[in-house]
C-alpha cells in the first residue's frame, strides 16, 4: 500500500471506511488489556522466588565483618551489598549509599533535601526566586512529577538517538544560574530506548554550569537490562569521567533492583563523589539509622556476585525479547511505508517510543481505550503532561502475556491508521474545497 499522503481522496475514503469496520470488530471482542506501565510480568517475578528461600529462621544473618543484619546501624549499607551493587553500577563501593526499595524515593529525597537545605553549603532552592531543571523529551513522567511537585520549572530538551541535544544543554547550563539540574536516563532511556553516545557522556562530564550546585540526575534504571547477549549498548561511566576532567561532584547516579528482583521489595542505591556523600549523610543520619539490611543480605546470598545477577538478567531477557520483537514486527507489518508513524527499536530497557503524525497521539490512545486496551496517557512523556506536538506514545510490552500483547499491538496499529487516515482525509478535503473557492 502506498503512503496515505499520496492517496487520492477517494482512495483514502475507501481505506478509512475499511478501517472503521475493522475497528468495530475489535470493539466487539470485549478486550481488557493493559500496556500502560513498565511492570515486570508474573513470569519475570517468578524468576526471583528463590529470594524467599535463601534466608530462614536457621540462617546466619551475620555479615563477613560481624554485623548482625537484624539490628540497628550501618547507614551506608552492608559491605557485601555495596560490593554487589557497585559492580552493577560500575562504581567503587566507597562511592555508594544503599537505600530502601525505591530509587524514585531516593531521587525525591535528593530534590527535597536541595530544596530545604541546599547542596554542599549553597542556598536552599526554596529561598531562590527561580529554580529550573532541564528535561530531555520524550522522557520519564515520574521524573517530571517530582520536579513539578516542588514547583521547579521544567525546560524541554529534544532527545536524539545519541542523547539530549548537547548544544542546547551546554548553552543553557553555562548561561543560566537558575538551572540546577537535568534528568537523565542514559541507557535504554524511558521511553525511547536510546543510549547516550560516548561523545554525549563526555560532554556531560565537561559541562561548565553557571550554578555551583548544578547536578546531573543520572537515573541508570536499565544499566543491565539488555535484550540480547551479544548486541548491547555500553556507556562511558559518568562518575569516573567527571572525576577525570575535574568535575567530581556534578553527578548523582541512581539505580535499583526494582526490575531485577521484586519491584516492591528490592534495594536502591546512590553513587556519587565523597564530597556529595558527606553532605547527604548529614541528612540521612537524621532520617534513618539504616535501611533494611536483611533484604540487602538476602539479595547478596541470592545472586552471590555480579555474575549471578547477569545470568539472572539473561532469564529476564528471554521473557522480554519475544515481546519486544513481536511489537516491532507487527508495527512494521502494519505501518511501514504508510508515512504515518515511526518507532524505536531498542536493545534493552522496558519501552518502545512511538510517534504519530502531529495531532494524533491523544486520539490514538483514546481509540485504544475505547476498544479495551489501556496505553500510557498521551503527553505523559513531556513535562506537565503536555506534548506540544501531540505525537508521542509510550508502548510498554513487558506486562501482558505474549498473545495478549500481539492483539493489543494489532489494535494499536489499527488505531494509528484510523486516526491518520481521518486526519489526512480531512486535510485533503479542506485543500480541495479551498481550490474550488
Amino acid at each position: 500500500m502506498k503512503p496515505y499522503a499520496e492517496m487520492t481522496i477517494e482512495e483514502l475514503h475507501e481505506e478509512y471506511m475499511h478501517l472503521r469496520k475493522e475497528y468495530k470488530k475489535y470493539q466487539n471482542m470485549d478486550l481488557n488489556l493493559n500496556m500502560s506501565r513498565g511492570k515486570p510480568s508474573q513470569k519475570q517475578l517468578d524468576l526471583s522466588m528463590g529470594l524467599m528461600d535463601v534466608l530462614n529462621s536457621d540462617a546466619d544473618l551475620f555479615c563477613e565483618d560481624g554485623t548482625d543484619c537484624r539490628n540497628y546501624g550501618v547507614l551506608d549499607g552492608i559491605e557485601e551489598c555495596k560490593d554487589l551493587i557497585g559492580d552493577m553500577m560500575e562504581n567503587r563501593p566507597d562511592n555508594i549509599l544503599i537505600y530502601g526499595n525505591s530509587s524514585l524515593n531516593v531521587m525525591y529525597d535528593t530534590v527535597s533535601r536541595a530544596m530545604t537545605h541546599g547542596i554542599m553549603g549553597n542556598t536552599p532552592w526554596c529561598k531562590l526566586d527561580k529554580v529550573n531543571f532541564l528535561c530531555p523529551v520524550p522522557g520519564y513522567d515520574r521524573h517530571f512529577a517530582i520536579t513539578e511537585y516542588f514547583g521547579i520549572g521544567m525546560i524541554p530538551v529534544p532527545m536524539s538517538p545519541t542523547g539530549p541535544d548537547m548544544d542546547m544543554v551546554e548553552r543553557l547550563v553555562s548561561s543560566d544560574e537558575s538551572i540546577k539540574g537535568i534528568w537523565c536516563v542514559p541507557k535504554y532511556a524511558n521511553p525511547t530506548g536510546y543510549s547516550y553516545s560516548d561523545e554525549t557522556v563526555r560532554r556531560f562530564a565537561r559541562l561548565k554550569p553557571a550554578a555551583k550546585d548544578f547536578r546531573i540526575f543520572w537515573d541508570n534504571a536499565y544499566g543491565i537490562h539488555h535484550l540480547y547477549d551479544l548486541d548491547q549498548d555500553y556507556l562511558i561511566e559518568i562518575l569516573a569521567e567527571c572525576k577525570r576532567v575535574g568535575n567530581p561532584d556534578m553527578v548523582y547516579k541512581f539505580a535499583s533492583t526494582s526490575k531485577i528482583t521484586f519491584p516492591g521489595s528490592g534495594i536502591s542505591a546512590l553513587a556519587t563523589s565523597s564530597n556529595n556523600l558527606e553532605d547527604i549523610r548529614k541528612q540521612l543520619s537524621i532520617q534513618t539509622i539504616g535501611h533494611d539490611k536483611v533484604n540487602q543480605l538476602r539479595h547478596v546470598r541470592f545472586f552471590g556476585d555480579i555474575s549471578g545477577m547477569v545470568l539472572h538478567m539473561q532469564k529476564h531477557a528471554a521473557i522480554l525479547r519475544p515481546k519486544f520483537e513481536a511489537v516491532e514486527d507487527i508495527l512494521k507489518k502494519n505501518l511501514e511505508g504508510l508515512g504515518i508513524g515511526s518507532w524505536t527499536n531498542p536493545k534493552g530497557g522496558y519501552f518502545i517510543s512511538f510517534d504519530t503524525l502531529p495531532g494524533c497521539a491523544k486520539e490514538v490512545v483514546a481509540k485504544c481505550k475505547k476498544a479495551g486496551v489501556m496505553m500510557t496517557k498521551a503527553g505523559a512523556t513531556w513535562p506537565y503532561g503536555r506534548d506540544p506536538f501531540d505525537t508521542n506514545i509510550r508502548i510498554a510490552p513487558s506486562y501482558p502475556p505474549l498473545e495478549d500483547l500481539k492483539i493489543a499491538t494489532e489494535l494499536f496499529s489499527l488505531c494509528v491508521k484510523l486516526s491518520s487516515a481521518k486526519k489526512i482525509l480531512d486535510e485533503k478535503k479542506a485543500e480541495a474545497e479551498g481550490k474550488e473557492e
